[in-house]
């Protein structure tokens, strides 16, 4: 849903045309549905909306064309406070379980330290590896190997 205010209306839905806002009284509250959301972070349209880097076989060579998706979210961590990031390094289904989780944590310290280039907190982040434990896709295919070989950026 929307942004919500305690506020007393007395008819149960509202539209503000100019806005695009559909408003909805729920218990004295009001929810906007539609508009732009606040929080960048729930926004599909914005450059946060972006948090999966994905890696070449056997690399942890953050590729160019994420670079302006890790600045983005490096430019979001500077400016909010209390939020926090953890790096997930993730592998494909190929290899041991040991070695996954060696270049899962790899990865993840890649992006970590392309976000302390940045400017980015240390304290504000933590790298952690999942090795094989959290696919996107099953199988050991050429369909399936490359959407494993990533870190996702999660905001607990």
């Amino acid at each position: 849903m929307g942004t919500c205010s305690k506020v007393k209306f007395y008819r149960t839905k509202f539209i503000a045309a100019a806005t695009g806002f559909v408003l909805h009284l729920m218990g004295g509250v009001v929810c906007a549905q539609g508009g732009s959301p606040r929080d960048p972070l729930a926004d599909p349209n914005s450059p946060l909306a972006k948090r999966s880097i994905y890696f070449d076989h056997d690399s942890t060579a953050i590729g160019d064309e994420y670079r302006e998706t890790i600045k983005a979210h490096a430019t979001y961590l500077s400016t909010e406070g209390s939020r926090r990031l953890v790096i997930q390094g993730n592998a494909e289904l190929r290899g041991t379980r040991e070695t996954s989780l060696a270049i899962g944590g790899l990865r993840a310290e890649a992006v970590r330290a392309a976000l302390l280039a940045l400017g980015v907190s240390p304290g504000k982040m933590e790298a952690v590896s999942l090795g094989q434990e959290k696919p996107k896709a099953l199988g050991q295919d050429q369909k399936s190997s490359p959407e494993n070989r990533r870190v996702d950026l999660v905001y607990p």
